[in-house]
């Protein structure tokens, strides 16, 4: 392994958070918190996507 890019770590951190939010959510029979926590999970995903492809583009990954 040669480097650790830290940031996607707390991406897949945050992601990990997301998804256990939505497990949550289901134990607790909540639908607005499910939606919360699907849409945490859509938007932590993007901005990892939308990080990577911009690293690839500066050839850093």
């Amino acid at each position: 392994m040669k480097n650790i890019k830290w940031v996607f770590v707390i991406y897949s951190l945050a992601a990990i958070a997301a998804m256990c939010g939505i497990g949550i959510a289901v134990g607790m029979r909540s639908i607005p918190v499910a939606i919360i926590a699907i849409l945490a999970l859509g938007f932590v995903m993007g901005n990892g996507f939308k990080t990577k492809k911009k690293m690839r583009e500066q050839g850093l990954l």
